[in-house]
């Protein structure tokens, strides 16, 4: 694929956060939770060669402590809740954001890697 049929950047990685192939925006990236697939069942293009590593990760800690951190100190400055409450509040709010984030993240950086041309994704 030449460089001028590529999708554009912000379309990548729209696929990626969807969990589509950043290609064809049709196939699935993913084959389990967070198990990329070898290549895309729809256009063929190979997977295997990604190297996420802990990106994902770190952007969602990054995401998190941007979304929760202000809401945990505005309610503290508003309310003054009891300790039990920020337990029972943000406790779950911070698994539940983080387990729905982390593929959509980790398919950004997928997609990202592929729109770059990184770690084998090299289109000559």
């Amino acid at each position: 694929m030449s460089q001028a049929a590529l999708p554009s950047y912000s379309t990548t990685l729209w696929r990626g956060f969807r969990s589509r192939c950043p290609r064809c925006g049709t196939g699935k990236l993913f084959r389990r939770f967070l198990k990329v697939a070898d290549n895309c069942p729809a256009c063929q293009e190979a997977y295997h060669h990604h190297r996420a590593d802990d990106l994902p990760a770190y952007l969602l800690i990054l995401v998190l402590g941007h979304i929760l951190v202000p809401l945990i100190v505005t309610v503290e400055l508003l309310y003054e809740p009891p300790y039990w409450l920020y337990v029972s509040l943000w406790l779950p709010a911070t698994v539940v954001l983080a387990v729905g984030l982390l593929q959509p993240i980790k398919g950004m950086v997928v997609a990202l890697q592929w729109r770059m041309g990184m770690h084998g994704f090299f289109r000559g």
